[in-house]
């Protein structure tokens, strides 16, 4: 087994009659929606051909309305750089745009499989028994690097580095936080004095977002990035 992109396998299993392409640009499955993992047998055997499926999701546009972002812009038509899962993987600031949909996720959005009806009775509610599914805010701002890559080192993570979990993780806050926490203040205040100018942004950010325009005083604004975060911040509330 190998993890290549050489092999469209989408594509393959669309041909093979497997499932047919859903609006959200994944493969459907009658019953299971997209909750499956592909593979491909790259074989010279002579086999019968498959008759592909017909479609399945019909006049259906719960994945389109549902998306946080509206990164699905028309059928199977997916403008990544508004698609969360996308955002919490790649580098850089998370815009500020999309800051707020990110709500309390710190990996991954799963809204467009989710509400799709086409898999939702099969779907096992349970909840994952891996321990790294169930992880706390607080926990990842706390950690070192050596703790965050040993918990979290077989995620994509951008650059292998975990400034961007702590990145992800400062939006969070910001979204479920309360700024009346002195737990929450205190991280608040920890990154708002890193040297970082990335992790500054978006503690900067998260402060406003909570109210604590009180912490702002005396950020190292030298950064022209940081300068402009926190213009947008004292300017949200007229400061």
């Amino acid at each position: 087994m190998a993890d290549d992109n050489a092999l469209v396998d989408r594509a393959a299993a669309v041909r093979a009659g497997i499932g047919w392409w859903g609006r959200n640009a994944n493969v459907l499955l009658p019953g299971r929606g997209s909750w499956f993992v592909l593979g491909s047998v790259v074989t010279d055997a002579p086999l019968p051909p498959s008759v592909p499926l017909d479609d399945g999701c019909g006049t259906c546009r719960q994945c389109l309305d549902g998306c946080p972002t509206g990164a699905i812009l028309e059928r199977g038509v997916i403008d990544a750089r508004r698609c969360l899962a996308w955002l919490v993987q790649a580098p850089g600031p998370i815009p500020r745009e999309f800051r707020e949909a990110l709500g309390g996720r710190l990996y991954g959005c799963d809204e467009c499989q989710e509400v799709c009806p086409v898999g939702r009775s099969d779907r096992n509610t349970e909840g994952s028994t891996d321990p790294s599914a169930d992880v706390d805010i607080a926990e990842v701002l706390d950690a070192s690097d050596e703790e965050l890559l040993d918990r979290f080192g077989r995620w994509y993570i951008a650059e292998r580095d975990p400034r961007f979990l702590r990145r992800n993780a400062l939006v969070a806050l910001g979204n479920t936080g309360q700024g009346s926490d002195p737990g929450v203040e205190g991280r608040l205040s920890r990154w708002l004095a890193d040297r970082d100018p990335l992790l500054r942004v978006h503690a900067v950010w998260a402060a406003g977002r909570l109210g604590r325009h009180d912490l702002l005083v005396g950020v190292d604004a030298s950064e022209p990035e940081v300068a402009e975060e926190l213009a947008a911040a004292r300017g949200r509330v007229g400061l």
